[in-house]
C-alpha cells in the first residue's frame, strides 16, 4: 500500500519539510532550518539511492543518479537549503508522472465483468439458477434470449439464432441448428434454448480470450521513460565538467554548483507534464489515452491493423434495397414486411422497422405472428398472408425462377445477405441487407497514409467474399479474412517484427488483438466494453477519424516533450558551464535551475493546444506530364471498354467469353494499377498543395467505386465462363456500362484538375 501511494507521499513530505525549514529559518532558527531540509532531502536520497541499486543490478543507467549526486553533495558540503530544492523538484516530476499511470491497471476488468455470473440449470423438469463455477459437463441449461451463453456446449433445440459479433465479427445473427457446437461469450438473439455443457466455465471459449488478452499485454516490451534515454550520454558529461572545475580550480563547490544545475529536473518535468498535456487535449475531443506510455507509442505506429465489424463498419444490418418480383410496389412491400417486424427482436426485423420508419410509412398491427427462429416470420397483415424470411420459408417449395436465381447470384456477387417476402402465396421481392462502411472509414485511411502510416490491413473473422467488397471501398492495403482471435495476435505479432503497430476493434475477439498490438484503439461509446479496457486507447466518440486526431496528438505532444528534453540539456549544458567557471554559487545555481523549470514546464503546456498547421507543397510539372503521358497509354484499355459496353450482349457467346476474360485482364493489371499508383503518391501531393483537410475525398471515391467494379467485374466473369447461364450477358453489359461511364467522367475530371494546377 505504501509503495503505491510513495510519489504522492514523496510530494507531501517534500514540501512540508521545504517550508518548515523556511519557517525557521525566518524565526531565526538556522539549526532547525537545517534539520526539516535535511530530513526531506535524506528521505529522497534513501528513495533514490534504493531504485538506483535495482536499476544498475538490471544494467539500466537513469538520469535520477545526477539528482542522487547533487543532494548528498549539497547535503555533504552543509547546503541543506540547496538539497532540500532538489529532492521538491524531483518529487513533483514523480508525482506527475504517477498520476499518468493510474488507469494501467483497469485494463481487463470489463472482460471479466461482462461474463455471465449465473446460469439456468435444467434438471428433473425444473429450473435451478447456479453460479456459472458449479456448471459441470453433461449438464442441460436454458439460455434466455439476450443473454450470453455461459459455458461451451452443444446445441440441443432444433436451431438457435445468435449474434456471434463479439467472438466472430460477423455482424449479421448466425443460425445454429441441433447438435451444433455454441461458445460461450456469444449473445441469444431468438427463441430461448437449451443446450448440454462441454466444457466448465475455466475451459471454455470466454476464458481462453481473458487469458490470451492477459498473456498477450504481459509479453508486451516494458515502456522505458524518455529522460533516461538521455541519460548514457548526460551522466558522463555531467560528471565530467564537475570533476574537471573541482581540478583546475580546486573548489569542490564548484563541482556542487554543476551538479546542482545538471539536476535533471527539466527531463523530469518536460515528459510527465507534455503527456498529461497531451492526454487532457485528447479527453477534450473524446480520446481517452490510459498513460504516459501508450500515448509515446501511439506517436511511433507504422502499421495500423483495423476490425471490419464495427470499427470500419457501422456494425448494424442496414436495408440496402428492395427487389420486387413483378409489378409490385416496393414501398408497399416494406411496410407489409416491416408491419409484421414489429414482433419480433431480431435484428433484421428491427433494419426493417427502421426503414419503414424513415420512409414515414403508416404501419398496420400484426395478426397471428408466428416466428421461427433462423427462418423468418409469419402472419396476417391488412388481411393478407405475408410470410419474411429465408426462401424456403417465405415461398415453399419455390422454383428455381429466372428471378430468383438472378437474386441469389446477385447476393453472392455483392457479398450481402437478403430475406425473401411472400403476399398470399405469390413471391413478391426481396429485401438486401448490408453491412455497410462508416462515412468517414475512405477518408480516415487516406488521413493515415498522408501522416506516413506505412501499413493499413484489415483483420476479420467474416468471409473472405464479405470483406473484399468493404476493403475495396474503404481502401485496405491488405486484406485477412476467416481469422480466429488467435489468428490476429499472430497477424499482429509478425506485423510487430518489421514496425510499430496499432490495432483498432470493438468486440471481444479483438480483445487479444489490441493487448499484443503496440498500441490498441478501442472504437465507441461503450467504454465498459471489454475491447476498451484490452486498449491502451478509447475513442469515446463513436468515429473513426478521432483515430487520426489521437494520432496527431500524440505525436506533437511527444514533439514538444523530447523538444523540452532537448532545451532543458542546452540550458542546463550553458548553466553548467557558467557554474564551472565559478560564477554561479550553488543556491543561485539551484534558483537558476528552478527558472529553467519554469521555461519546460510553459513549454510543455503547449500540448494543450490545437495541431500545428500543415506545410503546403507545390504539384510539379513533372507530376501533371506524367498523369497526362500514362492516360494517353491508358486509350487502348479504355476503348476496349468502351466498344465492349456498347455491344456486349449481342457477341456470340465465345467470343464473348474470351473478349471478357482479356479485358478483365487487362484493367486489373492496368487500369487499376494506374489508379493505385495514383491513389497512393499523386493524391498525397495534391492534398498537400490545395486547401481542406481532404481536398481529393470525392476523386478517391471513384477510384474505390472503379476497384470495386472491376471485382465485380472478375466474378461475373469467371461465372460466365463456367457457365454463361449463371451471369447473363445483359447484367454484364450493365456493369461494363457503369464502369465505363465513370472511368471516362474520372479522367476528364482528372485532366480538368491538373491542366488547372499546370502553372506553365
Amino acid at each position: 500500500m505504501l509503495a503505491k501511494w510513495l510519489d504522492p507521499l514523496l510530494l507531501l513530505l517534500t514540501a512540508l519539510t521545504l517550508a518548515a525549514g523556511g519557517i525557521a529559518h525566518v524565526a531565526q532558527q538556522p539549526d532547525w532550518a537545517s534539520m526539516c531540509w535535511a530530513a526531506g532531502s535524506l528521505v529522497m536520497v534513501a528513495v533514490l539511492l534504493i531504485e538506483i541499486v535495482g536499476r544498475l543490478a538490471r544494467r539500466e543507467a537513469g538520469v535520477d543518479l545526477i539528482a542522487l549526486l547533487s543532494i548528498t553533495s549539497a547535503l555533504f558540503f552543509g547546503q541543506a537549503l540547496v538539497s532540500a530544492v532538489i529532492a521538491l523538484m524531483l518529487a513533483t516530476g514523480r508525482a506527475l508522472e504517477y498520476f499518468t499511470k493510474q488507469r494501467a491497471d483497469r485494463e481487463l476488468r470489463a472482460l471479466i465483468d461482462r461474463a455471465p455470473h449465473f446460469a439456468w440449470l435444467q434438471e428433473g423438469g425444473s429450473l435451478r439458477k447456479i453460479p456459472i463455477e458449479q456448471v459441470t459437463l453433461n449438464q442441460t441449461l436454458l439460455v434466455r434470449l439476450g443473454e450470453v451463453i455461459p459455458v461451451d456446449g452443444r446445441l440441443l433445440s432444433s436451431t438457435a439464432v445468435l449474434d456471434e459479433s463479439a467472438l466472430s465479427g460477423e455482424s449479421l445473427p448466425v443460425t445454429r441448428r441441433e447438435g451444433e457446437l455454441l461458445h460461450s461469450g456469444v449473445s441469444n438473439v431468438g427463441a430461448p434454448i437449451l443446450l448440454i455443457s462441454t466444457r466448465t466455465a475455466a475451459q471454455s471459449t470466454y476464458a481462453g480470450i481473458v487469458r490470451m488478452a492477459e498473456s498477450a499485454r504481459r509479453s508486451r516490451a516494458p515502456f522505458v521513460r524518455m529522460a533516461d534515454r538521455y541519460a548514457v550520454f548526460f551522466i558522463p558529461l555531467t560528471l565530467l565538467i564537475a570533476g574537471l572545475a573541482w581540478q583546475l580550480s580546486g573548489d569542490p563547490l564548484r563541482a556542487l554548483a554543476v551538479l546542482v544545475v545538471a539536476t535533471p529536473c527539466p527531463l523530469i518535468l518536460a515528459v510527465p507534464i507534455a503527456f498529461i498535456s497531451g492526454i487532457s487535449r485528447a479527453a477534450q475531443r473524446g480520446i481517452l489515452i490510459k498513460d504516459g506510455a501508450t500515448l509515446e507509442a501511439l506517436a511511433t505506429v507504422k502499421q495500423v491493423f483495423l476490425d471490419k465489424t464495427g470499427t470500419l463498419t457501422s456494425g448494424h444490418a442496414r436495408l440496402q434495397s428492395i427487389e420486387v418480383n413483378g409489378l409490385h410496389d416496393p414501398q408497399r412491400l416494406l411496410g407489409l414486411a416491416a408491419s409484421l417486424a414489429q414482433a419480433s427482436t431480431h435484428p433484421i426485423c428491427q433494419a426493417i422497422v427502421e426503414a419503414a420508419h424513415q420512409g414515414q410509412l403508416s404501419l398496420s398491427v400484426p395478426q397471428g405472428v408466428e416466428e421461427s427462429p433462423g427462418a423468418g416470420l409469419c402472419g396476417c397483415v391488412d388481411g393478407m398472408q405475408v410470410r419474411f424470411g429465408t426462401l424456403s420459408f417465405a415461398h415453399k417449395d419455390a422454383e428455381a425462377t429466372g428471378w430468383v436465381v438472378a437474386m441469389l447470384r446477385r447476393m453472392d456477387h455483392l457479398a450481402c445477405s437478403g430475406s425473401f417476402i411472400d403476399v398470399d402465396g405469390k413471391l413478391a421481392g426481396l429485401f438486401v441487407f448490408s453491412d455497410n462502411i462508416r462515412r468517414e472509414t475512405p477518408q480516415t485511411l487516406r488521413r493515415l497514409r498522408n501522416r506516413g502510416i506505412e501499413k493499413i490491413v484489415m483483420l476479420t473473422g467474416d468471409r473472405l467474399e464479405t470483406a473484399e467488397m468493404i476493403a475495396l471501398s474503404a481502401g485496405i492495403d491488405e486484406l485477412r479474412a476467416g481469422l480466429t482471435p488467435e489468428d490476429k495476435v499472430r497477424a499482429l505479432q509478425q506485423g510487430g517484427q518489421h514496425a510499430s503497430t496499432l490495432m483498432v476493434g470493438d468486440g471481444i475477439n479483438d480483445a487479444p488483438a489490441l493487448a499484443a498490438a503496440d498500441v490498441g484503439v478501442a472504437i465507441g461509446a461503450s467504454g465498459a466494453t471489454a475491447s476498451a479496457q484490452a486498449a491502451g486507447v478509447v475513442l469515446l466518440v463513436d468515429r473513426l477519424d478521432r483515430l487520426v486526431e489521437a494520432l496527431d496528438i500524440a505525436r506533437r505532444t511527444r514533439y514538444i516533450a523530447r523538444q523540452g528534453v532537448l532545451v532543458g540539456m542546452g540550458l542546463s549544458l550553458l548553466a553548467m558551464t557558467v557554474a564551472a567557471s565559478g560564477y554561479l554559487q550553488p543556491l543561485i545555481g539551484a534558483m537558476v535551475q528552478e527558472g529553467i523549470d519554469v521555461v519546460i514546464i510553459l513549454n510543455a503546456l503547449r500540448a494543450l493546444g490545437p495541431w500545428w498547421g500543415r506545410r503546403k507543397q507545390t504539384l510539379t510539372a513533372e507530376h501533371i506530364d506524367r498523369l497526362h503521358d500514362e492516360h494517353q497509354q491508358l486509350t487502348a484499355v479504355l476503348n476496349d471498354l468502351h466498344q465492349m459496353a456498347n455491344d456486349f450482349a449481342q457477341r456470340p457467346v465465345a467470343q464473348a467469353r474470351s473478349d471478357l476474360v482479356a479485358l478483365v485482364d487487362k484493367l486489373q493489371t492496368v487500369l487499376a494499377q494506374h489508379e493505385h499508383n495514383d491513389e497512393d503518391t499523386l493524391y498525397p501531393l495534391l492534398t498537400l498543395s490545395m486547401p481542406g483537410e481532404d481536398p481529393m475525398s470525392a476523386m478517391s471515391h471513384a477510384h474505390r467505386e472503379i476497384f470495386r467494379l472491376i471485382h465485380l467485374l472478375a466474378r461475373m466473369s469467371s461465372d460466365f465462363s463456367s457457365d454463361p447461364a449463371t451471369a447473363p450477358a445483359d447484367e454484364i453489359q450493365h456493369q461494363l456500362i457503369r464502369l465505363d461511364t465513370l472511368v471516362r467522367l474520372h479522367f476528364d475530371q482528372e485532366d480538368e484538375l491538373f491542366h488547372n494546377l499546370d502553372w506553365r
